[in-house]
This record gives C-alpha cells, sequence and structure tokens, in this order.
C-alpha cells in the first residue's frame, strides 16, 4: 500500500540513488488505538530512465545507508502504540541485530553499527564515531552562529574531526583534531572570536567538564542469577 503523501515526513527516510531513483523509507501506523500495529514501507519512486521499473540497482555506499534507514525504522516500528515518551531530555537506545542499535532522540532515528571486521554488518557509524561526530557538529553549530552574527558566509562551512584512541586503559578516545573550513574567509580580526566560540560549544564544554553519569539495570536482577 502507497503511503498517504500527507503523512508526517519526520517518520521518513529518503535516498537518491546514483540512476536518479528517489527512495522512501518510513514507517506507518495502522490499526486501531486498542490494537496498533507498526509496518514499514519502501517506496522505489519514479525514475527517469527506469520506464516505470520497480528495480533499483544500489551502489555499496548506498546499499548500507539503505540498510540503515531500514534498521532504524524498524526499530522505531516496533515501538508503535507504546508510550516512548519522546521529549527534550531524553534518548533511547534499543538493539536492532547483531551489532546495530537504533537511537531515538524525540521523533528522530540514528544507527550504530560495528565494522565488519569487529563482528557488526558496518550499516552505520560507532559509537565512538558518533561521540566525535557530535563535537565536530556542536563546533560547526557555533561556528556557524557566529559567522551569521557578523555578517559572513556560511555556506560551504565543514568541520573535520581526526581522533586516536588511547594506548592505555581504560577504553577510550585519547585524543581529537578539529579542523574548521570557511570557504568564504574569515578576516583576520574575527579569527580569534571564532575559534574561542567554536570551543565552548556545548559538547567541548561538556568533555571538559566532566558531567555526573550514573548507569543502573531497570527492573532488578533476574531470579536465576
Amino acid at each position: 500500500m502507497k503511503p498517504d503523501a500527507g503523512s508526517d515526513a519526520r517518520q521518513h527516510d529518503y535516498l537518491r540513488t546514483s540512476c536518479g531513483r528517489e527512495l522512501t523509507i518510513g514507517r506507518l501506523a495502522l490499526g486501531d488505538a486498542a490494537h496498533p500495529a507498526g509496518r514499514v514501507f519502501l517506496d522505489l519512486g519514479g525514475c527517469p530512465d527506469c520506464g516505470g521499473s520497480a528495480w533499483a540497482g544500489l551502489s555499496v555506499p548506498e546499499a548500507r545507508r539503505l540498510a540503515a534507514a531500514l534498521l532504524a525504522q524498524a526499530a522505531a516500528a516496533e515501538q508503535d502504540g507504546q508510550d516512548r515518551q519522546d521529549r527534550p531530555g531524553r534518548v533511547t537506545v534499543r538493539h536492532v541485530d547483531g551489532d546495530a542499535y537504533a537511537i531515538t532522540a524525540r521523533e528522530h532515528q540514528v544507527l550504530t553499527d560495528q565494522p565488519v571486521a569487529d563482528g557488526g554488518s558496518d550499516a552505520a557509524v560507532t559509537p565512538t564515531e558518533l561521540l566525535v561526530a557530535s563535537l565536530a557538529s556542536c563546533v560547526a553549530f557555533y561556528a556557524g552562529r557566529y559567522l551569521l552574527r557578523h555578517g559572513l558566509d556560511r555556506a560551504g562551512l565543514a568541520v573535520t574531526a581526526e581522533f586516536d584512541m588511547a594506548a592505555d586503559r581504560p577504553a577510550r578516545v585519547g585524543a581529537v583534531r578539529l579542523r574548521i573550513t570557511v570557504p568564504g574567509g574569515v578576516p583576520a580580526q574575527r579569527t580569534d572570536a571564532l575559534l574561542a566560540v567554536a570551543s565552548h560549544c556545548t559538547v567541548h564544554n561538556t568533555l571538559r567538564q566532566q558531567p555526573d553519569v550514573s548507569i543502573e539495570l531497570a527492573g532488578g536482577v533476574r531470579a536465576d542469577r
């Protein structure tokens, strides 16, 4: 069944293949309030050169992106009809398959996995890569806001992060190097201020001032242990 075009786009993932086909991956809430049913759909869309064929040839990167989107939507579909209490300040992680886990924050889903060499299917980034990406994207956000406030062009703004794992225990990221690229350039008198603003983004502040973290087991201990 083709989904209603007016359904909530936040529940969908989109992928444009190299052959020009627009794929839509999402979920449908079927049934009623008493008997909800979550379903995942894949709409292959139209293709200018495919003669209306429903077949879509995917490159390896496209296939991995499609797998990640499907796994994330499957995890979300399993929760349809349940009280997920999506709200700011709450993130839920659910096992999907193998070493893949779906992260839900409000109505958004992100997938993590492990490389094939480490036993995963490489369908998504690792949690460690996601940590570094969170830092880089936070730096980019703060840098972008600074450029906007001072009438500078943020088109093409990019932040590249390289990281190394610590050589000793415990397992952790030992070093992160970030480079901000502003294609339009930054006046010399603004450089230090831009770096100061970017260096005080929320994620970087959190890493420098370690938050209190507690981990507990929900539901108590199993009776047979």
